[in-house]
């Protein structure tokens, strides 16, 4: 807007238009400011600046509910359990579900952070969804080798489970075609009936892979999943579904080696679940 129009008259009846200047666009509240600092301290790995921000939020802004649960969130990652304690108690007083909600948060970082990738597929019967995540195709739209292996080992585990159904989940179309359509025609070229395959076509991250698989699952009335993917990102996979509200009972991945696979995630991947979580959850990356 360039400003508000007044027109005046002259003393012999002429006419002008004047333009006013337009007002100074207004600044963000300070809340906003530090809540969208802290977000970004967080993404780039500068945890203790983002408390920092989230520190003075909460005493410009007291009763913020979304500042007192990412306080709580990443006070947890950073061992700073007094802070933690005290960002709960404060959010349990303004928002009681979103504390319970927290707490449901921790519950599925920790399923995360323990999860040991495992080859093997499961014994499952048809209300657990067999849910297989999508990876970036190639420019002219075919699949990269490692969603094919993913895709192998969810194709085992369909054998090994025949009533189970098979949700394939991944959006990024590359030369017209989506993750999921390519995974779904993988499928059912190696003789899985295209009858048992649902195809997610919009997730473009594992968090949007967790909330339209859940979404999927409740409209169809199946309780729980097993995971498929690569065994460096099952971990946060994992985290993310619970928190949709997905009870995940058991992963499958491709073999890559036992000493790689059942060590602890590191202290960066652990970050890597802490921000996919808050996502999760519908804490915002900027307001």
């Amino acid at each position: 807007m360039i400003g508000a129009l007044a027109v005046i008259t002259t003393g012999v009846g002429a006419t002008q238009v004047l333009v006013a200047p337009a007002a100074a666009s207004a600044k963000p509240a300070p809340s906003v400011t530090l809540y969208n600092s802290a977000q970004g301290k967080f993404s780039n790995g500068n945890v203790a600046g983002g408390l920092a921000d989230l520190a003075a939020l909460v005493r410009v802004a007291p009763n913020d509910r979304q500042a007192l649960a990412l306080q709580a969130i990443w006070a947890d990652y950073a061992y700073d359990f007094p802070t933690k304690a005290s960002a709960l108690a404060r959010l349990n007083a303004v928002s009681p579900a979103t504390a319970r909600g927290i707490g449901g948060v921790f519950g599925a970082i920790g399923a995360g952070i323990a999860t040991i990738p495992n080859p093997l597929p499961g014994i499952i019967g048809p209300r657990t969804a067999i849910v297989a995540l999508g990876y970036g195709l190639l420019p002219n739209g075919t699949m990269r080798p490692e969603l094919v292996e993913r895709l192998t080992k969810t194709w085992v585990q369909a054998l090994i489970a025949p009533a189970s159904p098979i949700i394939v989940t991944g959006g990024a179309p590359q030369n017209g075609v989506t993750e999921a359509a390519a995974m779904k025609g993988w499928l059912v070229g190696r003789g899985i009936p295209a009858s048992r395959i649902v195809a997610e076509t919009r997730a473009g991250s594992t968090v949007a892979n967790a909330l339209n698989s859940a979404a999927i699952m409740r409209s169809r009335g199946w309780g729980n999943a097993i995971i498929v993917s690569s065994p460096n990102h099952l971990r946060r996979a994992v985290a993310d579904f619970i928190v949709a509200g997905v009870p995940v009972v058991g992963t499958t991945t491709q073999f890559n080696g036992w000493p790689s696979q059942i060590l602890p995630p590191t202290r960066d991947a652990q970050r890597g679940i802490y921000l996919d979580v808050t996502r999760t959850f519908g804490l915002p990356a900027g307001r």
